[in-house]
Protein backbone atom coordinates (compact mmCIF):
# COMPACT_ATOMS: atom_id res chain seq x y z
CA UNK A 1 0.00 0.00 0.00
CA UNK A 2 2.91 2.34 0.77
CA UNK A 3 4.98 1.45 -2.29
CA UNK A 4 1.55 2.08 -4.46
CA UNK A 5 1.25 5.26 -2.71
CA UNK A 6 4.69 6.56 -3.55
CA UNK A 7 4.52 5.38 -7.10
CA UNK A 8 1.81 7.40 -7.63
CA UNK A 9 3.08 10.97 -6.81
CA UNK A 10 6.62 9.58 -8.84
CA UNK A 11 4.70 8.92 -12.07
CA UNK A 12 2.32 12.02 -11.62
CA UNK A 13 6.17 13.93 -11.59
CA UNK A 14 7.37 11.97 -14.41
CA UNK A 15 4.46 12.77 -16.72
CA UNK A 16 4.24 16.16 -15.48
CA UNK A 17 8.32 16.93 -16.78
CA UNK A 18 7.64 14.84 -19.84
CA UNK A 19 4.85 17.19 -20.82
CA UNK A 20 7.09 20.14 -20.19
CA UNK A 21 10.28 18.64 -22.32
CA UNK A 22 8.13 18.26 -24.97
CA UNK A 23 6.65 21.44 -24.36
CA UNK A 24 10.02 22.83 -24.63
CA UNK A 25 11.12 21.26 -27.24
CA UNK A 26 7.92 21.87 -29.41
CA UNK A 27 8.65 25.55 -28.76
CA UNK A 28 12.37 25.82 -29.82
CA UNK A 29 11.28 23.53 -32.88
CA UNK A 30 8.34 26.51 -33.88
CA UNK A 31 10.67 29.00 -33.14
CA UNK A 32 13.28 28.03 -35.45
CA UNK A 33 11.17 27.60 -38.33
CA UNK A 34 9.46 30.79 -37.65
CA UNK A 35 12.88 32.35 -37.85
CA UNK A 36 14.60 30.28 -40.93
CA UNK A 37 11.13 31.22 -43.05
CA UNK A 38 11.75 35.12 -42.51
CA UNK A 39 11.20 37.96 -39.90
CA UNK A 40 8.23 36.78 -37.76
CA UNK A 41 4.67 38.03 -38.44
CA UNK A 42 2.66 40.72 -40.48
CA UNK A 43 4.51 40.28 -43.95
CA UNK A 44 3.71 41.93 -46.74
CA UNK A 45 2.87 39.81 -50.11
CA UNK A 46 3.05 41.23 -53.58
CA UNK A 47 3.31 38.83 -56.13
CA UNK A 48 6.96 36.99 -55.55
CA UNK A 49 8.17 40.22 -53.36
CA UNK A 50 7.37 40.16 -49.67
CA UNK A 51 8.37 42.15 -47.12
CA UNK A 52 7.97 42.56 -43.02
CA UNK A 53 7.05 46.83 -42.63
CA UNK A 54 6.65 46.00 -38.77
CA UNK A 55 11.10 45.39 -38.66
CA UNK A 56 11.29 49.17 -38.75
CA UNK A 57 8.51 50.06 -36.01
CA UNK A 58 8.70 50.00 -32.14
CA UNK A 59 5.91 47.39 -32.72
CA UNK A 60 8.28 44.60 -33.95
CA UNK A 61 7.53 41.48 -32.60
CA UNK A 62 10.07 39.11 -31.12
CA UNK A 63 10.38 36.51 -33.83
CA UNK A 64 11.33 39.32 -36.37
CA UNK A 65 13.62 40.77 -33.77
CA UNK A 66 15.22 37.30 -33.01
CA UNK A 67 15.49 36.90 -36.94
CA UNK A 68 17.23 40.55 -37.20
CA UNK A 69 19.48 39.85 -34.58
CA UNK A 70 20.59 36.24 -35.86
CA UNK A 71 21.55 37.65 -39.17
CA UNK A 72 22.90 40.65 -37.64
CA UNK A 73 20.94 43.14 -39.87
CA UNK A 74 19.67 46.67 -39.32
CA UNK A 75 16.69 47.33 -41.12
CA UNK A 76 15.32 50.44 -42.47
CA UNK A 77 13.28 52.79 -40.52
CA UNK A 78 9.67 53.15 -41.37
CA UNK A 79 10.25 56.67 -42.23
CA UNK A 80 13.42 55.52 -44.07
CA UNK A 81 12.01 52.84 -46.55
CA UNK A 82 11.35 49.46 -47.25
CA UNK A 83 12.90 46.76 -48.15
CA UNK A 84 11.10 43.67 -50.32
CA UNK A 85 12.66 39.79 -51.06
CA UNK A 86 12.25 37.56 -53.89
CA UNK A 87 12.35 33.78 -53.32
CA UNK A 88 10.86 32.88 -56.27
CA UNK A 89 10.00 33.85 -59.62
CA UNK A 90 6.39 35.38 -60.57
CA UNK A 91 4.97 32.00 -61.73
CA UNK A 92 6.19 30.54 -58.39
CA UNK A 93 9.53 28.96 -59.18
CA UNK A 94 12.02 29.25 -56.82
CA UNK A 95 15.05 31.33 -58.14
CA UNK A 96 18.10 28.97 -59.68
CA UNK A 97 21.29 30.55 -60.67
CA UNK A 98 21.57 28.34 -63.23
CA UNK A 99 18.63 30.24 -65.24
CA UNK A 100 18.36 33.84 -67.30
CA UNK A 101 15.62 35.76 -65.69
CA UNK A 102 13.89 38.92 -66.86
CA UNK A 103 13.02 41.84 -64.22
CA UNK A 104 10.50 44.30 -65.97
CA UNK A 105 8.89 47.36 -64.25
CA UNK A 106 7.06 49.20 -63.11
CA UNK A 107 8.09 50.06 -59.67
CA UNK A 108 6.50 51.70 -56.64
CA UNK A 109 6.80 54.89 -56.78
CA UNK A 110 10.03 56.03 -53.95
CA UNK A 111 12.04 59.14 -54.15
CA UNK A 112 15.33 56.25 -55.03
CA UNK A 113 15.57 52.50 -54.85
CA UNK A 114 18.29 49.89 -55.91
CA UNK A 115 17.92 46.27 -56.55
CA UNK A 116 20.67 43.75 -55.70
CA UNK A 117 21.26 40.08 -55.42
CA UNK A 118 21.75 38.50 -51.97
CA UNK A 119 22.37 34.57 -50.45
CA UNK A 120 19.27 33.07 -49.27
CA UNK A 121 20.74 34.40 -45.62
CA UNK A 122 20.61 38.05 -46.94
CA UNK A 123 24.38 38.65 -47.44
CA UNK A 124 24.80 40.72 -50.53
CA UNK A 125 26.90 38.81 -53.03
CA UNK A 126 30.48 39.07 -54.19
CA UNK A 127 31.02 38.35 -57.55
CA UNK A 128 34.13 38.88 -59.42
CA UNK A 129 34.08 41.56 -62.25
CA UNK A 130 29.97 41.23 -62.48
CA UNK A 131 27.20 43.77 -61.29
CA UNK A 132 25.46 42.23 -58.24
CA UNK A 133 23.31 45.94 -57.29
CA UNK A 134 22.12 48.23 -59.72
CA UNK A 135 20.25 51.83 -58.59
CA UNK A 136 17.68 54.16 -59.91
CA UNK A 137 20.40 56.21 -60.89
CA UNK A 138 22.28 54.11 -62.70
CA UNK A 139 19.40 51.73 -64.54
CA UNK A 140 19.59 52.00 -68.36
CA UNK A 141 15.73 53.28 -69.71
CA UNK A 142 13.99 53.16 -72.46
CA UNK A 143 12.64 56.41 -74.45
CA UNK A 144 9.34 55.55 -72.65
CA UNK A 145 11.57 55.62 -69.40
CA UNK A 146 10.82 52.08 -69.39
CA UNK A 147 13.06 49.73 -68.10
CA UNK A 148 14.10 46.00 -67.82
CA UNK A 149 17.10 43.69 -66.14
CA UNK A 150 18.70 40.46 -66.96
CA UNK A 151 19.87 38.53 -64.47
CA UNK A 152 22.37 35.65 -66.09
CA UNK A 153 26.18 33.85 -65.23
CA UNK A 154 26.91 35.22 -68.69
CA UNK A 155 27.21 38.67 -69.67
CA UNK A 156 24.30 40.90 -70.81
CA UNK A 157 24.37 44.68 -72.46
CA UNK A 158 22.33 46.96 -70.95
CA UNK A 159 21.01 46.45 -67.50
CA UNK A 160 22.34 43.43 -66.30
CA UNK A 161 23.14 41.63 -62.83
CA UNK A 162 24.69 38.32 -61.99
CA UNK A 163 24.64 35.46 -59.64
CA UNK A 164 28.14 34.25 -60.41
CA UNK A 165 28.38 30.55 -59.80
CA UNK A 166 25.76 31.28 -56.71
CA UNK A 167 23.36 28.38 -57.49
CA UNK A 168 20.53 29.44 -54.58
CA UNK A 169 20.05 33.78 -54.40
CA UNK A 170 17.63 35.89 -53.83
CA UNK A 171 16.25 39.57 -54.93
CA UNK A 172 16.20 42.15 -52.81
CA UNK A 173 14.46 45.95 -53.89
CA UNK A 174 14.82 48.42 -51.21
CA UNK A 175 12.16 51.29 -51.84
CA UNK A 176 13.70 54.64 -49.94
CA UNK A 177 11.16 57.47 -48.80
CA UNK A 178 8.51 55.30 -50.41
CA UNK A 179 4.33 56.59 -49.85
CA UNK A 180 3.67 53.31 -50.44
CA UNK A 181 0.88 52.20 -48.39
CA UNK A 182 1.91 49.12 -45.96
CA UNK A 183 -1.55 48.54 -44.87
CA UNK A 184 -3.03 48.53 -48.63
CA UNK A 185 -3.80 45.02 -50.69
CA UNK A 186 -1.05 45.83 -53.60
CA UNK A 187 -1.56 43.72 -56.73
CA UNK A 188 1.06 42.08 -58.17
CA UNK A 189 1.25 43.93 -61.48
CA UNK A 190 2.45 47.16 -59.32
CA UNK A 191 5.56 45.54 -58.95
CA UNK A 192 8.51 44.56 -60.65
CA UNK A 193 7.48 40.72 -62.72
CA UNK A 194 10.46 38.29 -62.60
CA UNK A 195 10.64 36.14 -65.38
CA UNK A 196 12.46 33.32 -66.03
CA UNK A 197 13.91 32.15 -69.35
CA UNK A 198 16.65 29.66 -70.44
CA UNK A 199 18.28 27.38 -67.67
CA UNK A 200 21.82 25.93 -68.63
Amino acid sequence: MLQRALREPFATYVKAAAVMIAGLALGLLATSLTLRAGYGFGALRVGPWIAWPQNGGADIDPYARAALAKRGEAPLGRDQGLAFIARSDSDGGALDGRCEYRIVDPLPAARFWTLGLATPQGTPLQSDGARNILTSSDILRNDDGAFEIAVARATRPGNWLSPGEMRDFVLVLRLYETPLDVDARHEATSFPKIVKRDCA
